[in-house]
């Protein structure tokens, strides 16, 4: 049994979006998961919601909407789906796709 099933992927402290993208395939290679996150005291930039959906990391740790710059990562998510419609589809369960199921 592994000691982890999950990475935390923070894009200011990884370097570049190459480097972002490699490490989430990376992570995928090795059965783990990929949440992407941002930092404390954020902007209402979206970016990070462009990449969890480009990625299909499935995971996005943004907090609760309380503050604006959650909620504008928030509606990106809802307008991306909009773009995308019949053809985006949330994994729900799924998106563990390394946790084995407990019996």
């Amino acid at each position: 049994m592994g000691v982890a099933n999950s990475i935390l992927i923070k894009l200011n402290q990884i370097g570049t979006l190459t480097e972002t993208f490699e490490a989430i395939e990376m992570a995928k290679e090795a059965g783990y998961t990929a949440v992407v996150s941002h930092r404390s005291g954020e902007t209402e930039d979206t970016t990070i919601a462009d990449l969890v959906v480009a990625t299909n990391a499935g995971q996005i740790k943004t907090g609760s909407m309380s503050r604006t710059d959650r909620i504008a990562k928030y509606n990106q998510l809802m307008r991306i789906e909009d773009q995308l419609g019949a053809q985006s589809q949330y994994k729900g369960r799924k998106s563990f796709y390394n946790v084995k199921a407990i019996d």
